[in-house]
This record gives structure tokens, C-alpha cells and sequence, in this order.
């Protein structure tokens, strides 16, 4: 059996039961969730607090290795330098480099002796300068080492070439009661051109570094211990555990944890730590990653886990106390909220029946002053009765078809009224897409009846290229509606007079052009042809074209200008003008024809040379069989001329080797340098050619006083034109032969003395 109850016995059953339920659930996860997030916020603090520690711990090292770094990059510069001045130059800037920083324990560097030594070609062998301090004394020292070999440790130093943080180690050098000293080195290589050629370096007490981190301290309870990177602790409270390994101090998180090789790769992490007595504690590790060096140390802090958690706990308390109150104010107020609610809503509920049954009137009206939302209840209730009227009459409007009816929306919620909104603009928008469909139809008709149009005029005319051309202005004209066009095509008929040529035009009386012709580039009709583009102008200047009838003139309301092009070569320009502004979609109808009259013109202008190439062609053949003929006959005579010319070569060929032959034969060119000579004249003064050739005449030949006067004008007769026969001893290296010799002057085919001729015998041969 179903139990019916009151709204003020539902509100107090349901409403209390689901708000109690909530507020219980709710509390407890906000609880739950800000202990949760609390304990995070704890945890978190104290891995923020570990790499702060471990920034600290960071300058430290970084400083000291700036320091040598910078020393390192000075020293750069040393073999720029005689070695005995260089040395003590750096020896000089230890000292107040030293003493500026106590915590130094020894200040050195390595030179190798082949990096500056001149002839140096051993692998080791070095010099090393170390400052130390001995008490409250400064002391430094240079010595020759590794004359025999690298030890291992510098030996790696030099071949890994990198910045380096050792690990921890105890000064060897103890004297008297002097206080062993934890350690560690700080090292940078010295290179040049890109070559290892020493180390600077220095020996650090971690002293100072044990006294800073013993402080370390950001919950109550909490240990910070400084870890190198093969895990050797390098400064702890308990100075007990200095310089011992993590792997003897805590042997079961070392192998479980794997904390040596987590602090060998630098990584940062945390972990839980139970002790013996069973307290347990938050180690977090951060690694003191000291510039580019690969071993970087790790800082671990140690937290008691109950410490972390005293924050969480104590607010734990609050909120649960703090939830019991507020659930006990919830009870007292649904109560009289309940009371309240109850009785305005009789009448609200009413109204809402008789309106569901879908009655509209003024009487459904309430008017209610409760202050709350009942009397914004009963308000919504009063504008949702006025508005449905209002909408009940615009949807009575809008099915007669008046889609200009105002709907006054409640507000911008108002679906209903936006729905009938909708409904309007919807059935307008079909209203007048229609509209602009059929007119978008006829545009589309209209385009394409007019290129069926000019398809069949190109093809009626395309023999007769005058008759094509008045046929499509014309044609153009009258089915865009214009007032008068023309035909600009491009005239290429001489090859030096090139222009724009008016073929053909419409109703035309042009003010500006007074001829048909327009050079490339001219006017709007060349610029059209050079833009490739249309050109269309709205703004038409009063002395640019005017449209005449019989009746008088007038400007124009717009000009066109479309190019006729044919794969992007214009072969012309149509222009147009038109009382009436032409319209975009008659501007794509004439473009498109423009191209179709491109293709048609350029056909036919084809067609005309092709017509005119072989009329040409057919005479040619003529011309070409009478010239065969003809040329049959030259050939002939050429061959005979051949064969006596052969006849004539054979012969002076033939001359030529007898008189090399019997002759010494050398010749000149017109400033008597030797530049030939034929074997025999070598062979007879023992001679190669390279011996005689760019020689002088002058320079072989043993002249008497009288020659010698005579030699300038001995040459001026030879380039003159005029031949010489002399008696003459030629001198080559004490061999004296003497000829009788005879010099000719040789021209070209124009007459012009080019070089000289001697043909010699030897005078001997003469003797009988």
C-alpha cells in the first residue's frame, strides 16, 4: 500500500534524510580528502625542502668550480707566452686566490709538456704548481711528474677531458696534531684547440660544508646527510657515519630502494624508512647536480613520519566537530523552511491546473507579497499567462502570411517565443530563397542560351574572318544588353610594327581615338592586354567615349574591357559600353564567350596562314626544281675545278719536298724572330728545335762593320716587299758554317707581307 504524505512531511522526510545523508558524506570526504591532501602538502614540503637543501649544497660546489673554470679558460692563452714567465705569472694569481677562500685546501694545475714543450712528442710527462696551506702558512711548490707514465687517476682525468667533482677522501698529509681533513677535488681541463694540454684544480674541505648541513632542519626531528655519487656520505649529524657507504648504514633500503644506483644516475626520489625501535620516516634524495659533471652528489633528508602527519590529524578533529554543529543547523532550518513553503503553494498549484487544461485569462493571475520565491513563483506565473496570449495572436498572424509580425520574447529564455521567431524567418528565408532561385534560374538560362548562341555564330562564320568579328560585336552588343563594343585584335603582320587594330565595331563613335590603331601598352585597351585581367569601370570620365543616337550624345554608365585569350596568350581585347551597369553574372557570361572567341579567332587566323603557307609552299617547289637543275650543272663544273686543283696541290706538294730536301729552309716573322725551320737546317748545326725557335735572326749571324750598319735597312727592304741573296756564317756555339742565303718576303691573299722565307745552301757545296 502506497503511503501518501504532505509536501511539509516530504520535505522533512526526504529533504532531511538525503540533505543529512549528503552533508554527512560530503564532510566526511572533505575530511578525508584535506587529511589526504594535507599529508601530501607535508610530504611534498619536504621534497621541496630536500632540493632547496640540495641547491644550497650546489653553490657551494659551483662556486669553487667557477673559480677554476675561469683559471682554466685564462690559462687558455699561456703558449702565447715564454714558459718561465707564464709559470710564475700563475703561480702569482694563486696566492690571493687562496688566501680568499680558507676553505681551500690546496690549489694546483698540470701542464703537459707537449701542449707547450717545442719538439715534444711523448704522450706524458708534465709539470704541476701546487699552493697548500701549512697551518697559518702559504707554501707552494712546482715538480716534474709522470716522466714514465700516467697514474690512473690523472691518466683518466686527461682522457675523459670533462670537469670533474671527486669523491670524498682524506688528506694523506698529516703533521703533528694536525685534525684529518674530509676532502674532496674540483678539477677543469685546460684545452686548446679542442686538444687536453692541462688540469686546474683544487682540493675542498668539507668542513664548512658538515657545519651547514648539521643545520638543516625543516621539521622537527628531521637529519640531512650529503651523499657522493658512489654513495660515501660526505657529511651527516652523526659524525659517526662520515666517509662510510650507504650500503653499511642502511642494507636493507639500499638493496630494496636501490638507492647506490638511483643516486648514481642523480635521480631525485623518497621513500619510507622504518628504523629498529619501529619508527618510521620519509627519506627524500635530491641530486646536487653540479653543472655539466656526470658524478653529481645526492642530499637526503630524514623526516619522522609523525611529524608530517600533525597538521592532518589536527585538522581531522576540527572538521568533524564543525560537521556535527552545521548538521544540527540544517534540521532547525528545514523545519521553518517547510512551515513557509507549504501554504502560498496551494494557490500556485490552481492556477497551473486550470492553465494545463488550456485555459488563458486574466483571472489566473496571483498576486502574492511573501518576498521569496513563491512571489517570484506566482510573478513567473502572471507573465507566463500575458505571454502566451501575446503568442497565441502572432501565431494567428503568421499563418495568414504576415512574416513582418513582431514577437515580443519574456526574455532571452523564452523558447517558445524564439521557436515561433524561428518559425517566422524560417518560412521567410523559404519565401525569398525561392525567390531568388527563379532569378538565379533565368540568369543561369540566359548564360547558357547565349553560348549556344555564339557557339553556333562561331561556327557559321569562322571562314570569313571580317564577317566572324562584325557578326559577335554585334551579336554582343544586343544580347548584354550594351549600347556599342569593339574589336581590338593584336596586328603581328611585321615583325617591327606591332599594335592593337579596331576590326570590327557596333554603333561606335569614339571621342578619344581618332584612328584605329593603339601601340601595346596604350590606353585602357593595352592595359587590359598587359593585366590579363577584365577591366570594368562604374566611373566613367566625361571625354573617354560617348554613346550617340539621332536624337544626341551621351557618357556612359560603365566601360568593359574583356581580353580574348587563348592558354594565356591574349590575342585581344573586347571593349563595351552601356547606359545600364552591366551585372556580375552577364561580366562571367562575357568572359566565358571571350574565350570561345579566342579559340575561334585564333582557328582561323590559323587557318589563313596555313592557306597562304602552302600556296607559298607549292611555288617554292616550283622555284626549288628549276634551282636543282641548275645547281646539277655547278656541280658538275666544281668537280672538274676540284680534280685540277688536286692536280695543281700534287704538283707544289711535290716542289715543296724537293726543295726541303735540297735546301736549309728557315723562316721569320717580320721582327726577325726565328718561328720555323726544317730538319735539315737542325741536323746540319747539331740543334734541337726548341734551341732555335723564338731566337733573332741577329743572334747567330757574325756580321762585318759594314752589315751591321746596313742590318735596319737590310729588314726594311724585306717588309717592303723586296727579296735578298746574302753570304752569310752562321756562329752556333763556335760551329761556323757558312751559306749563301736567300730571304723572300711571303703575303696573304691580300697582298699583305706577313712573314719572311729563307731558303740557304751551304757555300761548300759550291766549291768544285
Amino acid at each position: 500500500m502506497k503511503i501518501k504524505l504532505k509536501i511539509r512531511q516530504k520535505i522533512l522526510l526526504y529533504i532531511l534524510s538525503a540533505s543529512a545523508l549528503l552533508y554527512v558524506v560530503a564532510i566526511g570526504y572533505i575530511v578525508v580528502d584535506s587529511r589526504k591532501n594535507l599529508l601530501v602538502e607535508s610530504l611534498n614540503n619536504s621534497k621541496l625542502s630536500t632540493k632547496l637543501a640540495a641547491s644550497e649544497v650546489k653553490l657551494f660546489f659551483e662556486k669553487d668550480l667557477s673559480l677554476v673554470r675561469t683559471l682554466s679558460n685564462a690559462f687558455t692563452i699561456y703558449n702565447t707566452m715564454p714558459p718561465e714567465k707564464w709559470q710564475k705569472l700563475w703561480v702569482d694569481m694563486y696566492l690571493p686566490v687562496f688566501k680568499a677562500n680558507p676553505h681551500i685546501y690546496s690549489l694546483w694545475d698540470s701542464w703537459e709538456f707537449k701542449g707547450y714543450v717545442p719538439g715534444y712528442d711523448k704522450d706524458f710527462g708534465r709539470v704541476a704548481h701546487t699552493v697548500n696551506r701549512s697551518g697559518n702558512e702559504i707554501t707552494w711548490n712546482r715538480e716534474t711528474r709522470s716522466l714514465t707514465g700516467d697514474p690512473v687517476l690523472y691518466g683518466g682525468m686527461k682522457k675523459n677531458a670533462v670537469e670533474q667533482l671527486w669523491e670524498p677522501y682524506y688528506d694523506n698529509f698529516i703533521f703533528g696534531n694536525m685534525e684529518r681533513r674530509l676532502l674532496t677535488t674540483i678539477g677543469s681541463p685546460v684545452m686548446v684547440n679542442g686538444k687536453f694540454v692541462g688540469m686546474v684544480g683544487v682540493d675542498v674541505v668539507l668542513t664548512t660544508l658538515q657545519e651547514n648541513i648539521v643545520k638543516i632542519k625543516p621539521f622537527e626531528g628531521s637529519v640531512a646527510f650529503l651523499v657522493s655519487n658512489k654513495s660515501v656520505i660526505a657529511a651527516h649529524a652523526n659524525k659517526d657515519y662520515i666517509f662510510m657507504n650507504l650500503a653499511d648504514i642502511y642494507k636493507k633500503d639500499f638493496k630494496n630502494e636501490r638507492l647506490g644506483e638511483r643516486v648514481l644516475k642523480g635521480e631525485e626520489f623518497s621513500y619510507y624508512h622504518t628504523d629498529s625501535l619501529g619508527n618510521k620516516f620519509y627519506v627524500c634524495y635530491s641530486p646536487v647536480q653540479v653543472s655539466n659533471i656526470s658524478t653529481p652528489y645526492s642530499l637526503a633528508i630524514s623526516t619522522p613520519v609523525k611529524v608530517l602527519t600533525q597538521k592532518a590529524d589536527r585538522s581531522l578533529y576540527i572538521s568533524i566537530f564543525v560537521g556535527l554543529v552545521g548538521l544540527l543547523l540544517i534540521i532547525l532550518v528545514l523545519i521553518f523552511v517547510s512551515d513557509n513553503l507549504t501554504r502560498p503553494i496551494r494557490k500556485i498549484t490552481s492556477s497551473l491546473n486550470r492553465l494545463a487544461n488550456g485555459e488563458i485569462s486574466d483571472d489566473l493571475k496571483i498576486e502574492l507579497s511573501t518576498g521569496d520565491e513563491i512571489e517570484e513563483m506566482s510573478r513567473a506565473l502572471n507573465i507566463s499567462v500575458e505571454g502566451l496570449n501575446n503568442k497565441s495572436l502572432s501565431a494567428i498572424s503568421i499563418g495568414k502570411g504576415e512574416y513582418d509580425s513582431e514577437i515580443a520574447l519574456l526574455s532571452d529564455k523564452d523558447m517558445l517565443g524564439k521557436s515561433l521567431i524561428d518559425m517566422r524567418d524560417s518560412l521567410k528565408k523559404v519565401f525569398l530563397e525561392e525567390e531568388k532561385r527563379k532569378i538565379d534560374d533565368q540568369k543561369r538560362t540566359w548564360a547558357n542560351e547565349g553560348l549556344a548562341k555564339f557557339a553556333e555564330i562561331l561556327r557559321q562564320n569562322n571562314n570569313d574572318f571580317q564577317l566572324l568579328c562584325d557578326g559577335v560585336i554585334k551579336n554582343l552588343v544586343k544580347y548584354i544588353d550594351a549600347n556599342q563594343g569593339g574589336i581590338f585584335l593584336w596586328n603581328e603582320e611585321e615583325k617591327n610594327d606591332q599594335f592593337f587594330e579596331l576590326v570590327s565595331t557596333f554603333a561606335w563613335d569614339r571621342k578619344k581615338y581618332v584612328t584605329k590603331r593603339l601601340e601595346k601598352g596604350e590606353g585602357l585597351v593595352g592595359a587590359c592586354a598587359l593585366e590579363k585581367e577584365t577591366v570594368f569601370i562604374t566611373d566613367v570620365p566625361e571625354d573617354y567615349v560617348a554613346i550617340t543616337s539621332g536624337l544626341g550624345s551621351a557618357n556612359p554608365r560603365c566601360v568593359i574591357l574583356v581580353p580574348l585569350k587563348h592558354e594565356n596568350t591574349v590575342l585581344g581585347v573586347i571593349e563595351m559600353a552601356s547606359f545600364k551597369v552591366i551585372e556580375k553574372y552577364q561580366i562571367e557570361f562575357f568572359e566565358k564567350v571571350a574565350e570561345s572567341i579566342a579559340s575561334t579567332i585564333l582557328a582561323v587566323r590559323i587557318n589563313a596562314r596555313t592557306k597562304a603557307l602552302l600556296e607559298q609552299s607549292q611555288q617554292q617547289a616550283e622555284e626549288m626544281s628549276a634551282q636543282e637543275e641548275e645547281m646539277r650543272q655547278n656541280m658538275e663544273e666544281l668537280q672538274a675545278t676540284q680534280e685540277e686543283a688536286a692536280r695543281k696541290t700534287g704538283e707544289i706538294e711535290g716542289l715543296l719536298t724537293s726543295l726541303n730536301a735540297a735546301s736549309y729552309i728557315v723562316e721569320y716573322d717580320l721582327s726577325g724572330t726565328i718561328i720555323n725551320v726544317n730538319d735539315a737546317y737542325l741536323h746540319r748545326l747539331g740543334i734541337n728545335r726548341q734551341q732555335i725557335i723564338g731566337t733573332h735572326h741577329a743572334g747567330s749571324i757574325e756580321m762585318t762593320d759594314k752589315q751591321k750598319k746596313e742590318y735596319g735597312k737590310f729588314w726594311d727592304d724585306l717588309r717592303g716587299g723586296m727579296s735578298k741573296k746574302v753570304k752569310s756564317k752562321i756562329n752556333w756555339d763556335n760551329r761556323i758554317v757558312s751559306f749563301i742565303e736567300t730571304y723572300y718576303p711571303v703575303a696573304d691573299g691580300d697582298g699583305n707581307i706577313y712573314k719572311v722565307m729563307k731558303l740557304s745552301n751551304e757555300l761548300d757545296d759550291f766549291k768544285d
